[in-house]
């Protein structure tokens, strides 16, 4: 029997608040275990991390990854950048040798693509910090920003 272990990120805690993407992300995995997956299946576990995807450290993560390892069961993501946005870490995920890990939306992915796609989501995440760098400038400064007031470099 197959045994899987859920994993879902979000950056923000104000995306957790609201539900929408680890609704998602819950939904992408639902339609890989009804079309994809081998039944009957087992599912040990689910884990959700509220953090960016630059971070490594997360204990959510290492908590999924440890109970796969141990089981035998697949690591299960949505997408892969909610695994990681950096391709040295989804490289090193992809290395560990007691670990299976699927991505939902690329079912079919070897390992080639995977890291094909982990670059480009580590590429996103730069584009992404760009522009929010540039969206918040003009108020560098005006007191307008929230945390660190005017530091945004």
């Amino acid at each position: 029997m197959n045994k899987f272990i859920k994993y879902y990120r979000v950056s923000t805690r104000s995306q957790a608040d609201s539900g929408l993407g680890l609704l998602a992300q819950e939904r992408d995995i639902d339609l890989y275990l009804t079309i994809y997956a081998d039944t009957p299946y087992e599912m040990l576990g689910e884990f959700t991390d509220i953090q960016s995807g630059k971070v490594d450290d997360r204990p959510e993560l290492q908590r999924a990854i440890d109970l796969a390892e141990k089981t035998g069961a697949t690591l299960l993501v949505a997408k892969l950048d909610r695994l990681s946005r950096k391709v040295s870490f989804v490289s090193a995920i992809m290395e560990r040798k007691k670990l299976s890990l699927t991505v939902a939306t690329m079912p079919n992915a070897d390992k080639f693509q995977l890291h094909i796609y982990a670059a480009l989501a580590e590429r996103d995440r730069e584009f992404i910090s760009l522009r929010t760098r540039q969206a918040l400038a003009p108020l560098k400064g005006t007191g307008k920003l929230g945390g660190n007031r005017g530091n945004i470099d």
